[in-house]
Parts: structure tokens; sequence; C-alpha cells
């Protein structure tokens, strides 16, 4: 199976986010993850929508953690800047489990 490359960006925000949600890796499911080139007249980066699905019972912790001060966060991407993010929608499925939808913006140092 051939799986999609993820930019430097995108992979360092993805992995920032599982460990923030404070899962193990395998723990969560990537239902959506799609970055597109931005840019300003000053800045370049990319915007990044994110799907996490968290699985229960521990859903509800891990979606809080993801949310305690999420705008403000300091992210390590080591040449990236995360510009913005947030947390788009959160619903609860049948199964215990949460869908996680986020959308950021980084840009290049």
């Amino acid at each position: 199976m051939n799986r999609a490359p993820l930019s430097p960006a995108a992979a360092l925000l993805l992995r920032s986010l599982v460990a923030r949600a404070g899962l193990a890796h395998h723990r969560i499911f990537i239902s959506k993850f799609r970055s597109v080139d931005w840019q300003s007249l000053t800045f370049t980066g990319e915007r990044h929508e994110i799907g996490l699905r968290l699985p229960g019972p521990d859903a509800q912790d891990a979606l809080a953690r993801l949310r305690d001060g999420l705008a403000e966060a300091e992210w390590d991407l080591n040449g990236h800047v995360v510009a913005d993010i947030l947390i788009v929608a959160a619903q609860s499925s049948s199964d215990g489990s949460i869908e996680v939808d986020l959308e950021a913006l980084t840009l290049s140092d």
C-alpha cells in the first residue's frame, strides 16, 4: 500500500496533535488530512484540514487535552510556526469515540 506523503510541517503538526491528545499513536485514527500551499505578500506556509477519531472510553479526556489552550499552545515544528489552529467540530459516535475536525495554518520560519 502506498502512503500519501505529508509535508514536513504537516507531519510535525500531526505528531504534535497526537502527543497533545495523550493517547498512544496507534489508538488515534486519522480520518482526513489535507494540506494545501498558502501564501500572503510576506509569508508562505500551508493550510491543513485534519480529521481525527479518538476512541472511547478515553475520548472525552483526550478531546479536553486537545482543546485546553490549543490556540495559545507552543508548537515545536522545526522551521515552521503554527499561526492559527482551531477545532471546528467535535462529534460523538454511538461507540463512544469522538470525531474531531481541526484546521490549522503553518508558516515557514
